[in-house]
C-alpha cells in the first residue's frame, strides 16, 4: 500500500501544493475482502523539509457484508468528524515506517493528537 498509492499521493500533494498550506486527500487500495485506506497530510515544515500525517484504516468488504444486508457504508471510508472510521495504528505504523525508509525521514515517527502518525522528511521534488 505505502509503495503503490501513499507514496504517489505524499509527492503529488507535495508537487501540487508548494506554498506550505496543509492539504490532505484520502487514498484506498483494495483487495477482493477488504479496502485499506489511508488520510494523508503534507505541509511544508521548516525550509527544505515536509511534515507528512498519515492514518491508515482498513474497510471490510467481504460479500458476507452484501447477503447479510449490511454493505459498507460511505462513512466507513472516512474518519470522523464526517465518517466513522477508526484508525489502525499497527497498519498506520508500518506503511509510515515503510515511507520515513523510502524518504529518508529525519527522525521517528510521532503521534498527533487526531490519530496520525507524522514524519518529517526532506523536500525533494522530482
Amino acid at each position: 500500500m505505502a509503495r503503490a498509492v501513499v507514496e504517489p499521493a505524499v509527492l503529488e500533494l507535495i508537487r501540487r501544493y508548494p506554498r506550505g498550506a496543509p492539504f490532505s486527500t484520502t487514498v484506498t487500495f483494495g483487495g477482493d475482502d477488504f479496502t485499506m485506506c489511508a488520510h494523508v497530510r503534507a505541509q511544508r515544515a521548516a525550509p527544505g523539509q515536509v511534515r507528512i500525517a498519515l492514518a491508515c484504516w482498513v474497510v471490510n468488504t467481504d460479500a458476507a457484508r452484501y447477503f447479510g444486508d449490511n454493505p459498507p457504508a460511505g462513512e466507513e471510508r472516512r474518519l470522523p468528524p464526517e465518517g466513522t472510521a477508526e484508525w489502525d495504528e499497527e497498519l498506520t505504523s508500518r506503511v509510515i515506517g515503510h515511507l520515513a525508509a523510502r524518504m529518508n525521514a529525519l527522525a521517528a515517527a510521532r503521534p498527533t493528537a487526531d490519530e496520525h502518525l507524522t514524519i518529517t522528511v526532506p523536500l525533494v521534488l522530482t
